[in-house]
């Protein structure tokens, strides 16, 4: 153990978007935990977002610290046994070089693909993002937050002119007059948040859920809508219907700081009550409920979550919920607004700092020429040199084996977590070379050419932003295990065999303070922001330009400046801490001037309900929705390593309501198979009377028989590029056998 790791570190979880603060100090007794960790989790109970309150995935995170749960070597696929054998750094190295090399040279620098994650650091995702404009020459970029919330962030800057998930503190929730939470399961997603909600109602606040499911969280609510999956716009569109039938209408605030309201409302007024009702399957007097809820209340706040976001018509579908917030006057104005609850560990900033198709550092568009200019002069490179956007993640992963011939993978397992998963897992097969960093050997790494074990979040240090567009430092408190690298070194170590000796150095922190000047000027604006300062304030909230000087936070593609940092920021409140004379305090909450865009109004954009890409019909009657389970996260490569939490939540299951079960002839605890039209996926009956009688769930973690996109669709939002994972038609058959 190193010498940092002596006293107890403060630090975050490596989860979900929460970052929730932690400390980890040495493992009490022989050195090691009872699981072999060499340190355990204390309480940081000064951290504001969750006040020392973890959830089992974060109390069990030094678990997979512990040699045993991860790869400690790189690993090689000898070419006579088709085998992953041990080698050595060097080699290992050499080859994924060579791969990358030989396919650029062979069929041209889009044949090789690069594919992160929305874990990886601010301080990885701009390096990776680096690399592959930069060292490799592709446009062929983009990472798995892209199924997060891309849809939201597409909706939020076609409103407001940027996208953050949260535009206030997570504190203001409490504080508000009503929440309405649609597509969110927060207690079993983001367990500390469920406070905010808990504190809401003691506060006499009011909360509406809107989910097909009665979760634990919809248990919770005064309201509880439960809609058909993939139904969420005409919902939202009937409730601002009845928003201005009954005169709710904050016409003041519309004729100040709006635009495009007409168009809107005449989208809406399309949306009658009773139609809604016939396609949702809300009744009408749950519709004129909830509006009352809303907006007699003195302020309100939407939230929405992959519910409604992870569908193909998703933009629009938040599209339609900032709406209702702007007919309402409900954004803009303290304890009122629009957030979107990102879901990744650094969703947020992964995307910020360019390992999305189309974004550069600071979240500048790559198709802007200024962009360009500034981010290239900071890499030192010609602005021409830089390639254009490329396809977003589904496209990108679909075009494996194909146009995309070698592909370079760090963090991600899109064998599992990606749409119509088994296709994906052919492409996948279907590369000449594929090279995988990781913590853990996923099912991904397991069909990698070349596999390289990296350093995880106690074993390094860097910066992750959080679901408030709070910048935070995970500090490192004990070194990696001999034979395993950064990410960092990974990437230097690749840049310097393929001709770039420098610009890619190991040192996060260096990292950090290139990527504040490359993001100095830009919506993300972080040239303000230090590892010092993060330390002593708890985070800062971007944007947070250098000094109190503008910042072209909000520029749109014209390159139009809406003005200085206060364009974004509004009359704002120091972050917390000492930020040295003359700092701009950080923005925690956006928005309470002008909005983000050349005009500073927000933008109504009219929005109309679609169906489904996919319906029910005879052969596929059902509706299948998908989502989370508390003690798994994501695509369950880390989490199915943890004895605990493989207790708790040991396999897949397939939810149905007891109405469908009985028509069925299926008894709970039995397996049955669950068909779509992409595939067919086996798991244990849960027979609840939590879900609609029209549709069934599955957790998608788990690999296998049971793996549940293997069922879902890759039909993309024409936006943000979202996969429609929360609604596809299947049928359910019975099985004979045990469970």
């Amino acid at each position: 153990m190193d010498a940092a790791s002596v006293a107890t570190v403060e630090t975050h979880c490596p989860y979900c978007a929460l970052q929730c603060g932690m400390g980890l100090r040495p493992a009490a007794g022989t050195g090691e935990g009872a699981s072999g960790s060499v340190l355990e989790v204390v309480e940081r109970t000064a951290f504001p977002v969750n006040r020392g309150a973890l959830c089992g995935k974060g109390r069990t995170a030094p678990e997979l610290l512990a040699p045993g749960a991860r790869l400690t070597t790189p690993l090689v696929r000898d070419h006579t046994t088709g085998e992953l054998v041990p080698a050595g750094w060097a080699t290992a190295l050499d080859r994924v070089a060579e791969g990358l090399r030989r396919t650029g040279a062979r069929y041209g620098r889009d044949a090789v693909g690069v594919f992160g994650g929305g874990g990886l650091t601010n301080e990885k995702a701009y390096a990776l993002g680096k690399f592959a404009r930069v060292v490799l020459g592709t446009s062929q970029i983009d990472y798995n937050g892209r199924f997060c919330m891309s849809s939201a962030a597409a909706a939020q800057h076609r409103a407001f002119g940027l996208d953050r998930g949260l535009p206030f503190p997570l504190a203001d929730v409490a504080r508000t007059g009503c929440v309405l939470l649609v597509g969110s399961n927060l207690a079993e997603t983001m367990p500390p948040a469920l406070r905010y909600l808990t504190e809401l109602k003691e506060n006499g606040g009011r909360l509406i859920v809107v989910d097909p499911r009665r979760t634990r969280t919809a248990e919770q609510a005064d309201l509880h809508l439960a809609p058909r999956p993939g139904t969420d716009l005409a919902l939202a569109l009937g409730l601002l219907h009845l928003v201005v039938a009954e005169g709710r209408t904050d016409e003041e605030f519309i004729a100040a700081r709006t635009s495009g309201w007409p168009a809107a409302r005449a989208a809406a007024m399309a949306h009658w009550p009773e139609q809604v009702e016939r396609i949702t399957g809300i009744p009408v007097p749950q519709l004129r409920e909830a509006v009352r809820l809303f907006c007699d209340a003195p302020a309100s706040m939407v939230l929405t979550a992959r519910g409604p976001e992870q569908q193909a018509k998703g933009t629009d579908t938040v599209g339609a919920w900032i709406n209702l917030c702007l007919a309402t006057g409900r954004a803009g104005r303290p304890l009122s607004g629009y957030g979107a609850l990102t879901g990744q560990g650094n969703g947020q900033g992964g995307r910020e700092h360019g390992q999305k198709a189309d974004q550069l550092p600071g979240y500048r568009r790559l198709d802007d020429p200024a962009a360009r200019r500034h981010v290239a002069a900071v890499w030192g490179v010609e602005p021409e040199t830089l390639p254009g956007p490329g396809r977003s993640a589904y496209e990108l992963l679909d075009a494996l084996g194909g146009e995309v011939r070698a592909l370079l993978l760090m963090g991600s397992n899109p064998v599992v977590s990606a749409p119509r998963a088994a296709h994906v897992e052919e492409r996948i097969r279907a590369l000449d070379f594929l090279a995988v960093a990781d913590v853990v050997r996923s099912e991904t790494a397991e069909l990698a050419d070349v596999v390289l074990p990296v350093a995880q979040w106690a074993e390094e240090t860097g910066t992750t932003t959080n679901l408030e567009g709070r910048v935070l430092l995970r500090r490192r408190a004990v070194a990696p295990p001999p034979g395993v690298r950064t990410d960092l070194e990974v990437l230097g170590g690749l840049a310097r065999r393929l001709g770039h000796a420098k610009g890619f150095p190991a040192d996060p922190e260096q990292v950090f303070e290139e990527l504040r000047r490359a993001s100095a000027g830009g919506p993300a604006d972080y040239s303000g922001i230090s590892y010092a300062r993060i330390a002593a304030e708890d985070g800062v909230f971007w944007p947070c330009p250098a000094g109190s000087g503008a910042s072209e936070a909000a520029q749109g593609a014209s390159g139009a400046v809406a003005g200085a940092s206060e364009a974004v920021a509004g009359a704002q409140t120091a972050s917390g801490g000492p930020a040295g004379p003359g700092a701009h305090p950080g923005t925690p909450r956006l928005f309470l001037d002008r909005f983000a865009t050349p005009d500073g109004r927000a933008r109504f954009v009219p929005v109309t309900h679609r169906p489904a890409d996919e319906e029910t019909d005879a052969g596929y009657p059902v509706v299948l929705t998908t989502g989370r389970v508390l003690a798994q996260y994501q695509s369950g490569a880390q989490t199915r390593r943890v004895a605990a939490l493989n207790a708790a939540a040991p396999g897949p299951f397939v939810e149905l309501h007891p109405r469908l079960a009985d028509r069925l002839g299926i008894a709970d605890g039995e397996p049955v198979a669950v068909v779509s039209r992409r595939g067919r996926a086996v798991a244990p009956a849960r027979v609840s009377a939590a879900i609609r009688p029209d549709t069934v769930f599955m957790p998608f973690h788990w690999p296998g028989e049971g793996r549940a996109n293997t069922l879902t669709n890759p039909a993309l939002d024409p936006v943000s590029g979202m996969p429609e994972f929360k609604v596809c038609a299947v049928r359910i058959e019975r099985l004979d056998g045990p469970a």
